[in-house]
């Protein structure tokens, strides 16, 4: 390298090292920083946005994504990175601080004066329209599950021999959809399926397990929507995702604080046990809105907007928590 290069190089070292400075500086006056991290996702305290730049593998998420926002702003692709980013289903799964840079500001008005998450019950389709289908209002809809014979049927058992029993289902899930180890060891769904009998019921002394899966294949899709039916008050007119997604595990935190990018609102029910969610304001919205947490009780219906809400779950002592859910426009 010639002396030119060698300060070319190093005049660029300086100017993204700076950019660095500043993007953390940005970063810090939202409330981040580096020694809060290791409690930002803990359960048994409340979320803030005061912690979220520290643990080794946090950084290098960061430095990644700073990087490539950095050479986006100096090549002029900024927009079409931040749109391909924020689609993406896989590149950083689970990272609250990766979302908080990609994601649109949030309107305020959806969570000024809300203090508790609403609770419906036998709600009409008119009331569900005019108040939370598209407001982007959290909503917990109290015995939503009526008639669904999904109550009786789904079980770790079912799921396995549905998969392993199913042609593609499993490599479907590695190839086309999503799989979440959240706090396991489990790589793929397959490897999730395989845990001993004992494990997989909660068994005393057994390891912990809670994961998650969106189904891509027909056949599987067909059999799960023969045990339940679209909540009954989504709007007449309005689609459902082809995507359905489980969850399922036993006691303790379920899914960390994150906030989703499926680009439109979502529902899960509660097919056995119980989950509590909290739902957190983004920091844009903390002066004027609240954090909630709702109970998500056997039979029970949650709405809500997780590319607005950054959310985390906590599964309750007691009966194998099931949920599942889809999208809808």
């Amino acid at each position: 390298m010639t002396e030119t290069n060698g300060k070319k190089a190093s005049l660029k070292e300086d100017e993204l090292i700076e950019k660095f400075l500043q993007l953390r500086k940005e970063g810090l006056s939202k409330g981040l920083t580096n020694d809060e991290i290791s409690q930002a996702f803990k359960q048994n305290k409340p979320w803030t946005w005061k912690g979220l730049m520290s643990n080794s593998v946090f950084q290098s998420q960061m430095l990644l994504v700073l990087t490539a926002v950095v050479i986006a702003t100096k090549f002029g692709v900024k927009d079409v990175l931040e749109g391909y980013v924020y689609d993406s289903k896989c590149l950083i799964s689970n990272n609250p601080l990766f979302s908080e840079m990609a994601r649109p500001l949030a309107d305020c008005n959806i969570c000024k004066g809300l203090t508790s998450v609403p609770v419906e019950r036998a709600i009409s389709t008119e009331r569900f329209v005019e108040k939370y289908a598209y407001s982007k209002v959290p909503v917990l809809i109290k015995e939503g599950t009526s008639n669904w014979t999904a109550m009786d049927t789904f079980s770790f058992h079912f799921f396995k021999e549905l998969y392993t029993g199913t042609k593609g289902a499993l490599l479907s899930v590695e190839e086309e959809c999503q799989f979440f180890p959240y706090k396991t060891e489990f790589e793929t769904l397959a490897e999730a399926f395989n845990m001993s009998d004992e494990r997989a019921a909660l068994q005393e002394g057994e390891a912990p397990w809670y994961f998650g899966w969106s189904n891509c294949h027909r056949e599987v899709a067909a059999k799960l929507r023969s045990h339940y039916q679209r909540p009954y008050f989504l709007p007449n007119d309005s689609e459902s995702s082809t995507l359905d997604w489980i969850f399922m595990g036993g006691p303790g935190v379920g899914a960390f604080i994150h906030l989703d990018s499926v680009m439109r609102p979502s529902w899960q029910a509660q097919i056995s046990g119980a989950k509590t969610w909290q739902l957190i304001p983004s920091p844009e919205c903390e002066s004027v809105c609240h954090s909630m947490n709702v109970t998500v009780n056997k039979g029970d219906i949650i709405v809500v907007d997780t590319n607005e809400w950054y959310h985390s779950t906590f599964i309750h002592p007691g009966e194998l928590s099931i949920t599942i859910g889809s999208e809808y426009d």
